[in-house]
């Protein structure tokens, strides 16, 4: 690999730092995940955004959440097609092998990905309309959303509204899966969505029978 280059430097001393403090405070328990192996007590899917610390949000230390992030923090349809689905075998090998008892999907403000979804729906990004688009195509499984929001007053927040719609349609999209369906019917998997809010570290959850984000 001609092109790959030693990490800088300020991340070498990072974890030069981190190797001589909190490993050696956390030793006996990354001796015991290695040994015995992971078994988490949750799934979480985030947004691969810069500005989600989701470990540090809850408190939990390493061994305690199985995390996936993606743009958007999207759950596709079930589609066995035979192709790569990134999302779709981390979900599966979380449910169906470390078998999981909550999975999460957590969204967040200043969606990057969300208003992308929103300016691709409105006709606003042609770029992303575009086959070659990894983005465009991602965020088409957020189209059904834009359906739901695209007819809000104006002055209404879109973008918000689509981020709260976007969990939804991703946990919908989650009872696609056959293994998930199975699990959440015989009471093994519980399914939770939240939308956390990076300016004011709020942090809401989606309440079915109302429909509503409330705060926790």
């Amino acid at each position: 690999m001609q092109h790959a280059k030693p990490l800088p430097a300020y991340l070498v001393e990072r974890y030069h730092e981190w190797n001589d403090t909190t490993y050696v405070e956390k030793k006996g328990l990354l001796h015991k995940l290695a040994d015995e192996g992971q078994h988490p007590a949750a799934m979480v899917i985030a947004c691969c955004d810069s500005r989600v610390h989701v470990t540090s949000l809850f408190g939990v230390d390493q061994g305690d959440f199985f995390l996936h992030r993606n743009i958007a923090n999207l759950v596709p349809p079930y589609e066995p097609d035979g192709g790569a689905h990134g999302t779709s075998a981390a979900i599966e090998f979380a449910v169906t092998e470390l078998k999981v008892r909550r999975l999460i999907v957590m969204g967040h403000s200043k969606c990057g990905g969300v208003q992308g979804c929103l300016d691709m729906c409105a006709g606003h990004a042609p770029q992303l309309e575009e086959q070659s688009s990894f983005v465009g195509r991602w965020m088409d499984a957020l189209r059904p959303g834009y359906e739901r929001v695209k007819d809000m007053e104006p002055g209404a927040d879109q973008s918000l509204a689509l981020e709260k719609v976007g969990v939804q349609v991703s946990l919908e999209n989650l009872m696609t899966f056959p293994f998930v369906a199975e699990r959440v019917h015989s009471g093994d998997l519980d399914l939770h969505g939240l939308w956390y809010d990076i300016r004011d570290g709020i942090v809401e959850c989606y309440d079915a029978e109302s429909g509503e984000f409330k705060g926790v």
